[in-house]
């Protein structure tokens, strides 16, 4: 009991010391993704700002807008005015038209004008007189202007004069943007209004750029801007905030994201001090249970040793009656299942030896799928479909009948899952496979098949006569220069067929025959060789059956096949 309780305390101390450590690594990472999340809605907002200052530029720089400013000190009459007018903010409307961050837009001209295109929200005396410095100050570039209001931010720049490649730089007007910042901020970043607010800060004025209504004072936005940690929990009139923010790269904007502290935390709170609770409840459960524990497991083991020390002395039978006699219906702790298992373990090894010969079978048939999976390549139906649709577009026929030929031949290959299949079905995968050959080596290869009709439908193993004729193509016709004649004959002789493929090439000799069959050659190919031929044959129909070779140096080489007559389906592929 001693030894449980101190085991039990070292591990509540344990687990609640590393529940501290992780809750600390938890909220750490919480701090650092809420301002990484920041970071990455401030870029995206600054990067829908320079497409409005781009837009701003574009503006400005429109020939048709700066010709019109030229035209109109020159027009006498207001209906050339007017028109010049008109003509000034179709094109503004054609820039703002298609931009949903734009709000509207103005162009102030020289003589005092004002022409407007979007929405007409009023425009102060006052504020034009501080724009337009602020622009002629900034000598064409943009400039960014802060004001109350929904559309609370201006992109203000200095229309000069430009022809064609000629710069005069002569004063137009001054282009103000209205920038609908609420829109850009909305859709950049994803910020829930009820758990915290996004503020953009002017760096020099400290006031903020948006919202018009930000939850935290300018005093408080300016205590903000001054530290230096990238987060923290501040006390604000409003209540407890976590703070975010990170500096503009784009210009002296701060963005600071202010999120109540409880909305934030206080289940993350809760969770930590159900957990601490749990753990304590816990500790008393196990400190009260651990009493019963002791004697329930004390006392089975003793009967359960003195049990195996008779039983050690008797055979496998007794052994199994002792194990019966351990347990009782009524008993369900763990020493009652260690004798189940025992008594499950003695029945199982009778069992297994019961089940070897099953097992066996199983293995051969997991080594014939083995053997048929050798042969299940994957190939690309579409790729070769495209292949032969080009070469039809190219009139190159040779290839297109190629190309179906080897079509044909790897649906057989794959798309046949049944490990026996007609002879008519062999041979069908057989001419495709020659028809392939024969563009390659056009009258060096004579190809002859003597299949009766009758034996068409006789089931063999699939890709059995396919393999042979290409070993053939490649032992005996490519090392000759003269034609190759390569043959298929096809025999039945009571209930067992006999299929012969025989070539005219160069030959085997009897001792190179020995080796081959032995495994000490290693041939040139990578494919299916006779000896995956005569196992799988032999894996089907049993040892008494499988594959000869005939051979003599020069004289050519014929492969015979010895497989049961067995009737499946009938007719070609």
């Amino acid at each position: 009991m001693i030894l449980i309780t101190f085991l039990l305390l070292i591990s509540f101390i344990f687990s609640i010391t590393v529940l501290q450590y992780v809750y600390s690594i938890y909220d750490k990472q919480i701090y650092e993704k809420s301002s990484q999340v920041l970071n990455m809605s401030s870029v995206s907002i600054e990067s829908s700002l320079r497409e409005m200052e781009q837009l701003s530029f574009n503006v400005a720089s429109d020939e048709q807008i700066q010709q019109a400013l030229r035209d109109l000190p020159t027009v006498a009459t207001p209906y050339e005015k007017q028109v010049l007018q008109n003509r000034i903010i179709n094109r503004l409307v054609a820039f703002a038209g298609s931009e949903k961050y734009v709000y509207s837009m103005i162009i102030f001209d020289t003589e005092g004008g004002m022409i407007t295109a979007g929405n007409r929200e009023g425009f102060s005396q006052q504020l034009r007189e501080e724009i337009v410095p602020l622009a002629m100050a900034a000598s064409g570039s943009n400039v960014w202007y802060t004001q109350g209001g929904k559309s609370s931010l201006l992109a203000v720049r200095q229309i000069k004069s430009y022809t064609g490649s000629t710069f005069t730089l002569d004063n137009l007007g001054t282009l103000a943007v209205r920038i609908r910042m609420d829109r850009i901020v909305e859709d950049n970043t994803s910020f829930d209004s009820d758990d915290g607010q996004l503020i953009i800060t002017d760096g020099q004025t400290g006031k903020a750029v948006y919202p018009t209504l930000p939850i935290l004072s300018d005093s408080e936005l300016a205590a903000e801007i001054a530290r230096s940690e990238p987060y923290r929990t501040a006390t604000y009139e409003s209540g407890v905030y976590f703070v975010t923010k990170t500096q503009s790269s784009y210009n002296v904007w701060t963005y600071i994201n202010a999120t109540p502290f409880n909305n934030m935390f206080q289940q993350i709170t809760f969770v930590k001090r159900l957990v601490v609770a749990i753990f304590a409840l816990i500790l008393l459960v196990g400190l009260l249970l651990a009493y019963r524990l002791a004697g329930s497991i004390v006392r089975p083991i003793q009967r359960l040793t003195q049990r195996m020390r008779r039983i050690e002395k008797g055979d496998l039978d007794n052994l199994e009656e002792q194990a019966l006699g351990v347990v009782s219906n009524s008993e369900q702790d763990e020493v009652s299942q260690l004798n189940r298992t025992f008594k499950m373990m003695i029945r199982r090894i009778r069992e297994l030896i019961d089940e070897n010969y099953a097992k066996q079978l199983m293995i051969r048939e997991t080594e014939l799928k083995a053997l048929q999976a050798q042969i299940n390549p994957h190939f690309l139906y579409n790729t070769l479909e495209s292949i032969n649709w080009l070469a039809k577009m190219n009139k190159q026929y040779q290839i297109s009948e190629m190309v179906e030929a080897l079509g044909f031949l790897l649906r057989s290959s794959i798309g046949l899952k049944e490990p026996l299949i007609t002879l008519a079905k062999e041979m069908g995968i057989v001419h495709s496979y020659v028809t392939i050959q024969q563009i390659r080596f056009e009258e060096r290869l004579d190809f002859h098949t003597d299949v009766p009709e009758e034996l068409l439908d006789a089931c063999i193993p699939k890709l059995t006569l396919q393999p042979l004729v290409e070993n053939a193509i490649r032992y005996a016709l490519e090392p000759k220069i003269e034609p190759c004649t390569i043959s298929i004959s096809v025999l039945r002789q009571e209930q067992a067929l006999h299929i012969r493929v025989k070539d005219n090439g160069p030959g085997m000799s009897p001792e190179f025959i020995k080796d081959l069959k032995a495994g000490k050659i290693q041939t040139r190919g990578e494919g299916i060789g006779l000896a995956n031929i005569t196992e799988r044959i032999q894996l089907i129909y049993g040892p008494n059956w499988g594959a000869e070779i005939e051979s003599e140096v020069g004289a050519g080489t014929i492969i015979h096949l010895r497989i049961p007559y067995v009737k499946g389906e009938s007719g070609y592929v």
